[in-house]
């Protein structure tokens, strides 16, 4: 018990530098995934059939295939293939391809969130905001987005809690996130080996972070309550 509390200072440091990193990975993720997947479901959705096909197929490879796979490939690919290493061997260049392949794949993701939610709104309702003299973005923006907000919000905040949890799977191209921090401690870090107990801190760290989102999601389900 003593050395744990000597080390405990040590372990504390690593684990908040790999959170942040963590956070960093998550933030990028959604910022670039939400605006993105509701591009990609304008397309799979479009009239025109090439584009429809094109989006679609493309969306079903994203979602049919391991993240950890695509993150293999978008990292080491440039490199191996086209001779082109483009991301450089540091931790900048590891996070911009991890960012890169979580963008995408959750923007898919959340693509067929949005094309649920846009579907689901009920035709009629166009239809009305026509006859109103309305424009098909003014009937997009002031009715159907907003109503589709409110369908999305769970399937959306379910996404949001498993990226908390697939942010780990960077550290198969040697991201250091949370976990990566953690896992050193038991092949030797910072003068520590053979330490496992770091490992479970680590999932303190997930648990209070899926806590707070959960919170947030909730009171913002709560007050879209007034589109029922």
């Amino acid at each position: 018990m003593d050395l744990i509390l000597e080390q405990m200072p040590i372990v504390v440091n690593a684990l908040n530098v790999g959170f942040i990193q963590t956070l960093k990975l998550f933030f990028v993720t959604l910022i670039g995934a939400l605006p993105l997947g509701l591009i990609i479901s304008f397309g799979s959705m479009s009239r025109f059939k090439p584009l429809s096909y094109v989006t679609k197929f493309f969306v079903w490879i994203i979602r049919g295939t391991p993240l950890m796979i695509q993150l293999l490939i978008v990292y080491y690919f440039p490199g191996l293939v086209l001779h082109n290493p483009i991301w450089g061997g540091g931790e900048t260049g590891r996070f911009l391809a991890a960012s890169t392949a979580f963008v995408i794949n959750y923007a898919c993701y959340f693509s067929e969130i949005y094309r649920g939610g846009i579907q689901g709104v009920p035709v009629g309702q166009e239809e009305a905001g026509l006859v109103l003299g309305m424009t098909k973005s003014q009937i997009f923006f002031k009715v159907t987005l907003l109503q589709m907000i409110k369908r999305i919000v769970p399937p959306i905040s379910n996404e949001i809690i498993t990226l908390v949890k697939d942010t780990s799977l960077a550290r198969i191209i040697a991201l250091q996130e949370i976990i990566w921090a953690g896992q050193a401690f038991m092949k030797g870090s910072q003068g520590i080996s053979g330490a496992i107990w770091p490992l479970f801190f680590t999932a303190v760290y997930y648990l209070i972070w899926n806590g707070i989102l959960t919170v947030l999601l909730g009171r913002l389900e709560k007050k879209l309550d007034y589109f029922r």
